[in-house]
């Protein structure tokens, strides 16, 4: 990431070896989350660390294709809110980022493609806009982008989350209230011209989470903007007219072959992983 600032919502994840996964939950005590982190080097004064008790994997989890990228961490104990340790609002399942909303993300990631971030490793921010889900899948490949996906870059390239940043937090400014949109998932490299980069778009988990959540859910926050995504390109609108074939011939044969980019998909548990 480009950039620098220490967002009171980010916390830092360190995975120690081990962890055992059973089923859709991951059960570990060696998982620490670093709450108030600004550097990942030197001294943190304001720092509050908890162990993991519990993850949640989402069901429909798929490594080839990133789909619902996104999982659950329940901490050993309750942490005290300060100036350095804030919730963040979560964008609502009718919220609705339009092409060109402003966008801002965190991370301790590469600050390019093979290059780590510097010593003392202070927290990055990146502002960088929506990209609708349509120019998304022109510019990444037909069939990457599902509706469970957000998409944000620069087309010139240069802006952008990187390897590292993974599980990081993409956030809109609504009012005076910060909203998550997304979460860090997967890129083609690194801030590359016409390549934006893909997150979770947490809207689509409203109900997953409270599921799991008996008291003090999280702050669901409608968010609207403005901008229709009206891109198109041919081998989208060659994809639809096949399925529009298809929903007519049920039985048909018809095979449907969407072209996707020959490069290879970071296999990662966003929150759970090291990116």
């Amino acid at each position: 990431l480009a950039g620098q600032s220490a967002e009171v919502w980010r916390p830092c994840l360190w995975r120690f070896p081990h962890q055992q996964r059973v089923g859709d939950v991951c059960c570990s005590l060696l998982l620490q989350v670093s709450l108030g982190r600004q550097n990942l080097q030197g001294t943190n004064p304001n720092e509050v660390s908890r162990t993991v008790a519990r993850i949640i994997l989402h069901p429909n989890y798929d490594s080839d294709s990133s789909d619902n990228d996104i999982a659950l961490l329940r901490l050993s104990s309750p942490v005290m809110f300060t100036d350095y340790i804030r919730p963040v609002c979560l964008a609502a399942s009718d919220s609705v980022f339009n092409n060109g909303t402003d966008s801002w993300v965190t991370g301790w990631g590469r600050v390019n493609e093979g290059v780590s971030l510097p010593f003392p490793q202070t927290l990055q921010e990146v502002e960088v806009p929506v990209l609708g889900n349509r120019q998304c899948n022109c510019l990444n490949g037909v069939g990457t982008v599902t509706d469970n996906m957000i998409c944000a870059g620069v087309l010139a390239g240069g802006k952008d989350s990187c390897q590292g940043d993974s599980g990081g937090p993409m956030v809109s400014k609504q009012g005076s209230v910060w909203v998550q949109s997304g979460i860090v998932s997967f890129g083609f490299g690194c801030a590359r011209p016409n390549l934006p980069g893909v997150y979770s778009r947490v809207s689509r988990y409203q109900s997953w989470i409270n599921s799991f959540i008996s008291s003090d859910k999280p702050g669901f926050v409608q968010f609207s903007s403005s901008g229709p995504d009206l891109v198109t390109c041919p081998l989208l609108q060659q994809l639809q007219q096949e399925m529009h074939q298809v929903s007519q011939f049920p039985y048909s044969l018809l095979s449907l072959s969407p072209f996707l980019p020959c490069s290879c998909c970071c296999d990662v548990r966003s929150v759970v992983g090291d990116g």
